[in-house]
């Protein structure tokens, strides 16, 4: 939540507050997972903290500065939905790498007493040989300030040095300014991971062991081996409850007794062999009456009968042929190794491996299981490693963000977000002439890229991370020019090639987005890329970069089937964009705003304005239209042709929104999946007029085709807007309401005050939609 300065919220309501306390208090108490319950708890700390510090005046929530006495550039602790604590989070007791380090100089376990020795030259010395070895990690922002200025003292630029010392003495002892020693040096920078070789190792030795699956094992081995036996004891007989007279049959039969009871007390996963009903629970609650001295009576004698009976009928004699090759069967699905155990094979195989950072060849850790390991373990040699467990060493590949991709281990556009500034924080710190700055710069920019967004008010930006006083004190030291920005567009454009390649039919997320800004400043492109923003925090405002990424719009598809589709004038968006840019901005509390566009969105909305989360989604959305959500801007200022072209990716947009479209049916909660369906929808319309008139041609002349391969109500849901797109490629336009044709023809749009008709249940309809063009 609030990631961005135009995303605000109208409100820090309490009641979240109170909500979210009274989740994980629930959870706390309730949930079967001990991890779970302890995780819970650590929640309900950070919400009364958040609820005791709001109500005394500590926590300013909505503001840039929400904790009394802590500036901006602080790393706070903040809880979901931007919520801060109060506490910062390099704060804290004493880590014990901090610990260790005040025992080895020599002085007190106090922050202040690093902080003073670490300025001294015993101290500088040993930060100038963390920065020539490179074997650090930094978690937060902080943990980069006294390795900076120890930088700038071997630089010669101590006057520099102590403009960052001043404005961390005051915080010296609350705030953690010392980098993490690692036993490795930073990773490759054109590689990145999805999770390091330390956090699959944890997911393995978390996969404990499967219940159901050891119950069934427990079954076939203990249980159905047992019954056998039981069953074969009363076969001897000349027919069920006829016990033989001699002494041998009765004294076998206790000492199946006996076993059942020590079978029982040890293998405990299991509980039907004690179901009166069941089979086995039958033969052997007869067999301890006859063992017993006590004649069956009518009903007991009946049981056992049919109890043999169908055992026989079902599985054959025991040591037929059918009943031997079937036990065979279980006994060899009973051998196979647990998805446990073979985890343990593979959590050995990571051990050894650089802990902090990915693995750069995966396909050693996951080869079957291997004789060596087979003398180890007992597990058999050769045994596939599952795919569920191979899926999460394969989550450590560290490599070009590309090959992830195409790999599968980035499955969404969120998860390249997630991975983005590994790789921009090495294209950003390129600017940085000297190595060893460009190392530290590039762990502080992954670290800052850590910081969760605060919720703000008043349209206020979130901190940024040349604001940190330690980062500012190196600026002068960050390239200029070609040599700089080139590298810069050159990252943005394989960025927003790759984005829009592998999801063409969705947003690209607020995370990657930021990502992308950054890079666009560093390129200095001025290229306007605008955020999402939430339907239930938003102002009613917008600010001015939506109308410059409205004119590259403008600019991109004028006179095209986009502007057509959803009927746009990009010549006045244009003329607004120059006119707006000659006048000053308004400002809405402190930040600017484009008032001109603002009233075009609500215009374009329709009657309601905003306020409702559904009418703050319509003029959000139009927003969104008109500034095609960044996919102009990428290809107007960044230049990106993503391959194999725009006909492909306007195919495979219209896929995703026949699947989702397939997705409403019976959906009792649809309007989410409505909406993805329209914003896929309207980026095949980008896509679709950055084609040829032939490409754009085959692509509708296809599009029947694609619904005939899902459920018939997809094509019958679709009907009203295929028509319309139809008719707007064939040169007509949409009345003011968004339809044409009497009603049969629909323009596809997200968000609505009344009930969505793609949600509606189908009439009955042919296979295939008519073709109105």
């Amino acid at each position: 939540m609030n990631e961005n300065a135009e995303k605000q919220p109208l409100t820090a309501a309490p009641s979240y507050v109170y909500g979210q306390l009274t989740k994980a208090f629930t959870t706390a108490l309730t949930h079967q997972d001990a991890g779970t319950r302890n995780r819970a708890q650590e929640r309900i700390r950070r919400w009364r903290d958040v609820i005791d510090k709001m109500a005394d005046g500590r926590l300013r929530i909505g503001s840039r500065t929400p904790v009394a006495g802590l500036p901006a550039w602080v790393t706070p602790e903040v809880v979901h939905g931007g919520f801060v604590t109060g506490s910062p989070a390099a704060g804290g007791p004493l880590l014990p790498y901090e610990a260790e380090a005040a025992r080895e100089a020599g002085v007190p376990a106090e922050r202040r007493a690093l902080f003073d020795h670490f300025l001294t030259e015993p101290g500088l010395v040993t930060l100038w040989d963390l920065l020539d070895s490179g074997r650090y990690s930094v978690d937060v922002p902080e943990e980069a300030a006294l390795l900076t200025v120890a930088w700038l003292v071997r630089a010669g630029d101590v006057t520099r040095a102590l403009e960052p010392v001043g404005v961390l003495e005051p915080f010296a002892g609350r705030l953690r300014l010392l980098p993490r020693p690692s036993d490795a040096a930073a990773p490759d920078t054109l590689a990145v991971h999805r999770r390091t070789v330390d956090d699959a190792g944890r997911a393995l030795a978390r996969r404990g062991t499967n219940v159901a699956v050891e119950t069934q094992r427990e079954a076939l081995t203990v249980w159905l081996p047992f019954s056998d036996e039981l069953l074969a004891h009363w076969l001897e007989t000349t027919g069920p409850g006829e016990v033989p007279s001699d002494r041998d049959w009765l004294e076998r039969g206790a000492e199946l007794l006996r076993r059942y009871r020590s079978l029982a007390q040890e293998h405990t996963l299991c509980g039907k062999h004690r179901r009166p009903k069941e089979n086995l629970a039958v033969l052997r609650g007869a067999l301890e009456e006859v063992v017993a001295g006590l004649p069956l009576d009518a009903r007991r004698l009946g049981l056992l009968r049919h109890a043999v009976a169908s055992m026989v009928r079902k599985r054959g004699t025991p040591g037929s042929r059918a009943h031997t090759a079937l036990r065979r069967q279980q006994a060899e699905q009973a051998a196979l190794p647990s998805h446990h155990a073979l985890a343990q094979v593979v959590l050995r195989r990571l051990t050894g491996l650089p802990p902090h950072v990915g693995a750069a060849d995966v396909a050693p850790l996951v080869t079957p299981v291997t004789l060596h390991e087979y003398r180890d373990t007992g597990l058999p040699a050769g045994t596939e490693i599952p795919a569920a467990i191979r899926q999460v060493v394969e989550g450590a590949l560290s490599a070009p963000i590309g090959t992830l991709v195409e790999r599968g281990v980035v499955p969404s556009a969120e998860v390249l977000a997630e991975l983005v500034p590994q790789l921009v924080a090495a294209t950003t710190a390129q600017a940085y002439e000297e190595e060893s700055l460009r190392t530290l710069m590039a762990a502080a920019y992954r670290a800052f890229r850590n910081r969760r967004s605060l919720l703000l008010l008043d349209l206020e930006r979130q901190v940024r991370i040349e604001e940190l006083p330690w980062v500012q004190a190196v600026a002068d030291r960050r390239g200029n020019g070609p040599a700089t920005e080139e590298p810069a567009l050159a990252a943005l454009r394989q960025l927003g090639e790759l984005a829009v390649r592998a999801f063409p039919g969705t947003l690209l997320p607020n995370p990657l987005v930021r990502e992308l800004g950054v890079l666009a400043r560093q390129a200095d492109l001025g290229a306007p890329l605008v955020e999402e923003l939430a339907a239930d925090i938003f102002m009613g405002t917008f600010g001015p970069k939506f109308l410059r990424a409205a004119r590259d719009a403008a600019e991109l598809l004028r006179g095209t089937l986009y502007e057509r589709y959803y009927g746009i004038n990009y010549a006045v968006v244009r003329n607004m964009a120059i006119a707006e840019t000659g006048e000053a901005l308004t400002r809405s509390y402190g930040a600017r705003t484009s008032p001109g566009f603002t009233r075009l969105c609500t215009e374009r909305a329709g009657p309601g304005g905003h306020g409702s989360v559904a009418a703050n989604g319509k003029v959000i959305e139009q927003a969104q239209i008109l500034t095609t959500h960044n996919l102009a801007t990428l290809v107007l200022r960044a230049g990106i042709l993503p391959e194999p072209g725009w006909e492909d990716l306007a195919r495979r947009c219209f896929h995703s929104v026949c699947v989702l479209t397939t997705r409403v049916h019976g959906n009792p909660r649809p309007l989410g999946t409505i909406k993805d369906a329209a914003y896929a929808w309207r980026q095949m319309l980008f896509h679709l007029s950055l084609c040829t008139a032939d490409e754009q041609q085959r692509v509708l002349d296809g599009l029947d085709d694609e619904t005939a391969r899902h459920p018939r109500h997809v094509a019958a849901r679709l009907a009203p807007a295929l028509a319309g797109l139809r008719l707007v490629a064939a040169g007509a336009t949409f009345d003011a309401d968004g339809t044409a044709d009497t009603g049969r023809a629909r323009r596809l749009l997200a968000w609505t005050t009344t009930p969505h008709w793609l949600g509606a249940n189908p009439l009955p309809t042919s296979r295939h939609t008519p073709d109105h063009g």
